[in-house]
């Protein structure tokens, strides 16, 4: 997920039902190979049965239909996915709120959200870089729902790191007896590419991150970072440019997955 340069395209070097038919037409020959081998130089007197072969040939058909029937299905996945990967193009330069810990880091700006299924005793947000250094920690709302973090890029010491991938990651106890907190992170990136393979559509973040089409939540204005000031666990601020349909942006927590646009 941290690897912008995956968004290059993709070259199909074969599919699985192109290198299944091109076996079953090796194995087909040999068999045909054996089969008249074996007429050319049956007993006249005793011919051999010819129920077993023709079972065989119409295994044979079978199995070619099958794979037929597979490389249809293929082109009909491959369609889709370019069709996926057209409507995605559209998401180029806005932000994306996306299903996941890794956030990017841009001029000087990250923004995430967890959610928690509970009340807790302490919540500690925690940032680490790829290598998993922690370099930025502080404390968390405590209460159920859904919270907001921006982070302005400086490390517990205030240095500006470098923009790029960083890991969020909250940390929480609960009272003794009772049963831990279920934490679900979001990240927030501007959409900068957009690629496809064999296994679906991929959007870039930022410049350094990577992730998922379908684990696209939202998606907002270009200018929604502008209006997102540095640092710090800003619930309360609001996110004035989501709007839902037919309705104007909420304030408070549990409005942060109030879509702009649905995905």
């Amino acid at each position: 997920m941290t690897d912008i340069n995956s968004i290059n395209g993709y070259t199909q070097t074969g599919t699985s039902s192109q290198v299944a038919s091109k076996n079953l037409s090796a194995d087909m020959n040999t068999f045909l190979t054996l089969l008249t081998t074996q007429l050319k130089y049956q007993d006249p007197l005793d011919p051999m049965d010819t129920a077993e072969f023709t079972n065989q040939l119409v295994q044979y058909s079978s199995v070619e239909q099958a794979i037929q029937t597979n490389s249809k299905l293929e082109t009909l996945l491959s369609l889709n996915i370019a069709n996926l990967g057209a409507q995605a193009v559209s998401y180029m330069g806005k932000v994306a709120q996306v299903l996941g810990d890794v956030m990017p880091l841009e001029g000087g700006k990250a923004k995430a959200t967890y959610t928690l299924d509970k009340n807790v005793s302490s919540a500690v947000i925690t940032v680490k870089d790829m290598n998993g250094k922690v370099v930025y920690s502080e404390q968390g709302k405590i209460t159920s729902g859904t919270h907001e973090f921006t982070w302005d890029g400086k490390d517990s010491d205030g240095n500006q790191l470098e923009d790029g991938a960083y890991q969020i990651v909250v940390s929480t106890k609960v009272p003794t007896g009772e049963t831990s907190a279920t934490v679900t992170t979001t990240v927030f990136g501007r959409v900068t590419g957009v690629a496809s393979d064999s296994n679906g559509v991929y959007v870039g973040l930022g410049d350094a991150v990577t992730a998922n089409l379908g684990d696209i939540l939202t998606v907002r204005n270009d200018d929604y970072f502008d209006k997102i000031p540095g640092g710090g666990d800003n619930e309360g601020e609001g996110d004035g440019d989501v709007e839902e349909p037919g309705e104007g942006s909420g304030e408070g927590d549990n409005n942060e997955n109030a879509p702009e646009e649905s995905v």
